[in-house]
């Protein structure tokens, strides 16, 4: 598989899964841990607060869990990582109002029907603009800060989606995250299988628990190791997969005020809320490297409208082919899904939404005229910016 330049569902060996993920934690890796809970290492925050301050004992620590989530468990706990849990709370009391206004406006989700969670997209803006003292307390966390720095170096960039899920919310499906984890089978599958490794180190997934989370509660089910396996982005649609996924999952309670971090190519999946009333409020962290944007500032809209016409007229006259056009939109149009904005730019029937290259290449095969092609871009943008 080493040599394997694309990956097809035949790599998706379900045996060599199994080993993978049969594998121990080794204590001797994760000297700084005060546990290993199901080969999760869980690192107490509160003993190890000097490691946060000091240049030397945190590039140790920070070494420990760059290693623990690229090629170890592929997560990890850290317990205590707000030591006063009152920012939580009053970031939590934040989020009810917010929940509360944006009630029935009918935002969908990833993974679950609309209005089967309380979701809020873009919590940390919604947070930051509404109580910017409390955005501060809350994100000025020096182990919140090291963990992101650690996989992702300086200069990441957050994001975060609040996630509440009440008693009798279901569990969802075993799957990886952003960003191959939100593409379709059949484009993983035209993504290179070195891309398929870069997705792994291209972002850091964490959860910062708003509430003690027994396991009744639902925390997430993990399995540790999983995101050694390169096809993964493929194999956790497969039934098979998702069986083992769901045989040998584990699920840490976690208290208020802990946090968990793991590797976007961890197979995972949120619990099922099992109790009789716990409202379990988890704080999802999506951080992004720098790394992932352009030198330059380009303004593809304005692109895709001016060269519109002129794609319409080359295809009238025969001098570009369907394949060419595509690859001229290709270098045009904006031809991801996000950044955008998902309380107005939902994933709709997918994991994402239309692209702006998509729309434009669907206007072309359509034969739409260019006032009525700028008319959706316009619509898109709204979306997107809203």
């Amino acid at each position: 598989m080493s040599d394997t330049v694309y990956f097809t569902p035949e790599d998706c060996d379900l045996e060599t899964f199994r080993a993978l993920i049969g594998q121990s934690l080794d204590a001797a890796s994760v000297p700084l841990a005060a546990d290993i809970a199901q080969n999760v290492p869980v690192y107490d925050m509160t003993v190890l607060c000097d490691h946060l301050t000091d240049p030397a004992a945190r590039r140790a620590l920070m070494a420990e869990w760059a290693q623990g989530l690229g090629q170890g468990a592929g997560l990890l706990v850290l317990r205590g990582a707000y030591a006063d849990t009152a920012p939580i709370d009053a970031a939590t009391a934040v989020y009810e109002d917010i929940i509360a206004q944006e009630k029935g406006k009918g935002g969908a989700d990833h993974f679950a029907a609309s209005g089967a969670n309380d979701r809020i997209w873009n919590s940390l803006q919604k947070l930051c603009l509404a109580a910017p003292e409390t955005f501060a307390l809350y994100f000025g966390n020096l182990a919140i800060d090291a963990v992101c720095d650690a996989w992702l170096g300086p200069g990441y960039q957050m994001t975060a989606q609040v996630n509440l899920v009440r008693p009798g919310g279901k569990a969802q499906q075993a799957h990886r995250d952003y960003h191959l984890g939100f593409q379709t089978e059949e484009m993983a599958m035209r993504f290179p299988a070195h891309v398929h490794d870069l997705s792994a180190v291209m972002t850091l997934q964490g959860a910062v628990a708003h509430c003690d989370m027994p396991v009744e509660s639902g925390p997430t089910k993990l399995l540790p190791f999983s995101q050694l396996f390169r096809p993964g982005y493929l194999a956790y649609r497969h039934a098979d997969f998702a069986a083992l996924f769901e045989e040998r999952c584990i699920q840490l309670p976690l208290a208020k005020g802990d946090a968990l971090f793991f590797n976007p190519a961890l197979f995972h999946a949120a619990g099922e809320n099992r109790s009789a009333d716990i409202q379990r409020m988890a704080n999802l962290l999506q951080v992004s490297s720098p790394f992932g944007r352009a030198m330059e500032a380009v303004d593809r809209d304005a692109m895709s409208r001016a060269l519109y016409p002129a794609l319409l007229a080359l295809r009238e006259t025969g001098r570009l082919n369907a394949a060419q056009t595509r690859a001229a939109i290709a270098a045009c149009a904006e031809g991801y899904s996000f950044p955008t904005n998902l309380d107005s730019d939902p994933p709709g029937g997918g994991l994402a939404p239309e692209t702006q290259a998509a729309l434009v290449c669907r206007a072309i095969e359509a034969g739409t005229d260019a006032v009525s092609l700028a008319a959706e871009l316009d619509a898109l943008a709204a979306r997107r910016i809203a």
